[in-house]
């Protein structure tokens, strides 16, 4: 429902303002699209966390600097009230996906904070911001902590022959 409303919002948007504001918007809604087709994935969600976040300064700075201060068209203030609103509900939806974030393990470390011991990963540059990245996934693992044992080793005792000798 997300990705839906701000694409809408967006694709309106892009009648006043085109170019890098199209490009910067559209590219976090594949990435919002990404992290809905993969359900599991932590970090297809924080990317688009991050790049959601990221694209609210983005706006800001477009619409300030691109929106003109001569008269507008109807279709003109239409876009740009567009762009605006879906500006105004960016920090919401921040929030709903940082909800899911959260359901779907990822961790936000505080700062002075140790990963977790069982991480294989160093700990994070910046302490405070998002967690080292975590796979969970539906599928378990099939190998089996013991090295492997050779399937042949114990046939030549059982009364078999080695073949070409």
């Amino acid at each position: 429902m997300i990705i839906l409303v701000h694409w809408l919002l967006t694709t309106w948007g892009c009648l006043m303002f085109g170019g890098a504001y199209a490009w910067a918007n559209f590219t976090i809604l594949a990435l919002g699209v990404w992290a809905v087709a993969q359900r599991d994935s932590i970090d297809a969600i924080s990317m688009f966390l991050g790049g959601l976040a990221a694209t609210i300064l983005l706006d800001i700075i477009h619409i300030g600097i691109f929106y003109p201060r001569d008269s507008l068209t109807d279709t003109g203030r239409f876009g740009a009230g567009m762009a605006i609103l879906s500006l105004l509900l960016k920090p919401f939806s921040c929030c709903l996906v940082y909800h899911m974030y959260r359901e779907r393990g990822g961790e936000l470390l505080h700062a002075g904070e140790a990963a977790p011991a069982a991480s294989s990963q160093p700990p994070p540059r910046w302490p405070g911001f998002l967690g080292p990245s975590q796979e969970h996934s539906a599928y378990q693992t099939i190998d089996s902590p013991e090295a492997p044992a050779d399937f042949y080793s114990g046939l030549e005792g059982k009364g078999h022959t080695p073949q070409g000798c």
